[in-house]
């Protein structure tokens, strides 16, 4: 379900881009998810968490409520979707490094082979995708991909003491000191010309990928561990392929089905594999 609702982000922010500047549509999309979560944390009278989780929800906030977002948005004013992707099929592998590094994990040979092989199909297809160029916005890119398997890593961890949903809800919520003065002065500087595919993918990147996904998203990480719940993120770029050639008119190449499959035997070897 997370990896689904991420898939979207990319073809999302695309359409939020027509109706509001990078720096207008990352800091509103924060502060519409903060409004979300916070509401839900006062609902449930949920209690501050504990001054130990506070650095950890930190790293959460900086990676994936304000880098990420941040990164890949100004990325995306150049970049196709298809393009950003190759940070998506990267992810996966260093949240595995990440992750080992983090919590001392040692996943089997045999998962770092697959997701190895997992990540070298999907930057092939992706970079072949594009034309087999690099962008200006790579930098962007790179430095999405560094804060995001931070981000991941460190939820995943926060989420074995705490519900995942409280894990981006309070790292939304510390955020809003500093997302609430960017969005009133991103909004005051920035051209806004709302469209319907302006406003809906800014509801979408909100509620959907800011909230929503990353609230099943750590709840899995939890369950299942961070080096064999972030394979199943290998996925993500190819169903990212298929929502730009349906919402954005992109076109893919016929190697996506080849592609697809070969992901596919990965992730199920990731998952099998000892970790």
């Amino acid at each position: 379900m997370g990896v689904v609702a991420f898939s979207l982000t990319f073809p999302a922010t695309a359409w939020g881009l027509e109706g509001f500047g990078p720096w207008s549509l990352v800091a509103v999309r924060s502060v519409l998810a903060a409004a979300i979560a916070g509401g839900c944390l006062l609902w449930l009278r949920v209690p501050l968490p504990d001054r130990r989780h506070l650095a950890g929800l930190a790293v959460v906030g900086a990676g994936v409520v304000l880098g990420f977002p941040l990164l890949t948005t100004l990325a995306l004013e150049t970049s196709s979707t298809a393009h950003a992707a190759v940070v998506v099929g990267l992810l996966p592998l260093t949240t595995a490094l990440l992750s080992a590094l983090r919590t001392g994990t040692r996943p089997s040979r045999t998962f770092w082979a697959a997701a190895s092989a997992g990540a070298a199909v999907v930057i092939a297809f992706t970079v072949q995708q594009s034309g087999g160029a690099l962008s200006r916005a790579d930098a962007y890119l790179f430095g999405a991909l560094l804060v995001c398997a931070a981000g991941y890593t460190e939820g995943g961890r926060l989420a074995r003491a705490m519900p995942g949903w409280q894990v981006i809800g309070w790292a939304l919520v510390l955020c809003l000191p500093l997302t609430v003065p960017a969005a009133a002065l991103a909004l005051s500087h920035e051209p806004v010309e709302p469209t319907a595919h302006g406003v809906i993918g800014l509801l979408w990147v909100a509620a959907g990928s800011q909230f929503l996904g990353l609230v099943v998203w750590y709840r899995g990480m939890a369950a299942i561990g961070v080096p064999r719940a972030s394979q199943l993120q290998l996925a993500q770029p190819l169903l990212t392929l298929v929502w730009s050639v349906l919402l954005l008119g992109e076109h893919l190449t016929p190697a996506a089905p080849l592609a697809a499959a070969a992901v596919l035997v990965c992730i199920a070897v990731t998952q099998r594999a000892r970790t």
